[in-house]
């Protein structure tokens, strides 16, 4: 069967609990469709980039599924009549990663940056910031 990577999004005013719950609820769409959820993630709530709905913030969840596209089409339509949810996105993937997600990583984790180059003393930036003026018109 296809693997798939739901990323959902619901309201911010929900307990955390309640958003647990909904992910429980599309797992059992899933499964009684005739496929299988892999892997579930809560990320908690975070900021989003713009309003949706007049809500600044949501809680999100990922979904890694192993399901027929009958199964997809299901939780999606669902999840459009669901009051609690706000957006989802459904990507199809050729295999799902191991570990956990990069929400889900330490921001240690991820690097520490330390393969950046050295950028001097950067005392010469090039910008004029008083003085005299260079080029342009003079304004005596």
């Amino acid at each position: 069967m296809p693997l798939y990577e739901h990323v959902l999004i619901a309201r911010q005013d929900l307990s955390s609990a309640q958003a647990e719950g909904l992910i429980e609820h599309f797992t059992t769409v899933i499964a009684d469709n005739g496929g299988k959820v892999v892997e579930h993630e809560y990320w908690g709530v975070k900021t989003m980039a713009y309003k949706i709905n007049k809500n600044r913030k949501g809680h999100y969840a990922l979904l890694k599924t192993d399901a027929p596209a009958a199964a997809v089409q299901e939780m999606e339509r669902l999840a459009r009549l669901h009051d609690d949810v706000m957006r989802v996105l459904t990507l199809k993937v050729a295999a799902h990663e191991d570990g956990p997600s990069v929400q889900m990583q330490k921001r240690d984790d991820r690097g520490d940056r330390g393969d950046r180059p050295d950028r001097g003393d950067r005392g010469d930036r090039g910008g004029d910031r008083g003085g005299e003026r260079r080029g342009g018109f003079d304004r005596r």
